[in-house]
């Protein structure tokens, strides 16, 4: 029998290795994070540029998931991924039986995290060059290491112009809206069942959100599975920092409305404790 798949979404940075943690320990889940993300991730880029058709993208997951879905021993195959997010389309027409999470995380705390604990890893300022003249015509591709890989704004992108001026951070601060509203905007056209919002603030404050996670998968709540989410997961440097004066303006003049679209407006910025 065929495993069921589900998706986790999201910005990155946002708890998808701690939902990966949680729901590898539950029985008849096989669970990943970032699957297949040499291909995964690449493909996604293409795909949201339009570098890449429908027919190609489709080929390509059917070969990559599919082969593993199939052959999953287990009731339920899942992958925790921020690279699937520009994919969702594909993934639900190929897999009408799929099921996804869009998990969110304040804004703030998810870019200060890609920019201080990533690096180079994203939207550093030579990758970024070497996409944007890749996307701009250039002949010779990107190669295939991660930090090349992160989108720029498509041409009709109303941000597009002055994108191409922006430091690194502002960079991250357009990434983190853009792609909650491609994941909001796809997760939209699809009936509301196959569809699940969750913060990460509530998931790792109140068991109520766990138990209802767990049930939109069909899964058993237990007592001890709250307790994977009492800490973080995934971090590589165990340090918080709030965003700058500037880096607050910068977040706001780019992300703020997505803030707003996301129920953080109104939220005061928090500092996490390791």
């Amino acid at each position: 029998m065929t495993a069921t798949p589900f998706f986790i979404v999201s910005s990155g940075r946002s708890g998808t290795a701690m939902l990966h943690k949680a729901l590898s320990a539950k029985p008849n889940v096989e669970m990943h994070h970032e699957y297949a993300v040499q291909i995964t991730q690449p493909l996604a880029v293409k795909r949201y540029l339009g570098l890449m058709g429908e027919a190609q993208t489709r080929g390509l997951i059917g070969d990559t998931f599919g082969a593993a879905i199939h052959h999953s021993r287990a009731r339920l195959w899942g992958d925790s991924s921020n690279k699937l997010s520009w994919l969702i389309p594909d993934l639900a027409a190929l897999y009408p039986d799929a099921r996804f999470v869009h998990l969110v995380r304040d804004g703030r705390k998810v870019t200060s995290s890609y920019f201080h604990k990533l690096g180079a890893e994203n939207y550093d300022d030579h990758a970024n060059a070497v996409m944007q003249a890749h996307y701009d015509g250039a002949a010779f591709p990107p190669p295939p290491e991660k930090p090349y890989w992160w989108p720029v704004p498509r041409r009709n992108d109303p941000m597009a112009e002055a994108f191409r001026s922006f430091d690194q951070f502002q960079r991250i601060c357009w990434h983190w809206a853009e792609i909650n509203r491609e994941i909001l905007d796809s997760l939209a056209a699809l009936p509301a069942e196959r569809t699940l919002f969750a913060r990460l603030e509530d998931l790792t404050r109140s068991p109520s959100h766990v138990r209802e996670l767990l049930r939109f998968l069909g899964l058993e709540y237990q007592d001890s599975d709250f307790a994977v989410f009492a800490r973080p997961h995934n971090v590589n440097r165990p340090e918080d920092r709030l965003l700058t004066p500037l880096q607050r303006a910068r977040f706001e003049a780019t992300a703020g409305p997505m803030m707003a679209r996301l129920g953080y407006a109104d939220r005061a910025e928090y500092a996490v404790n390791y």
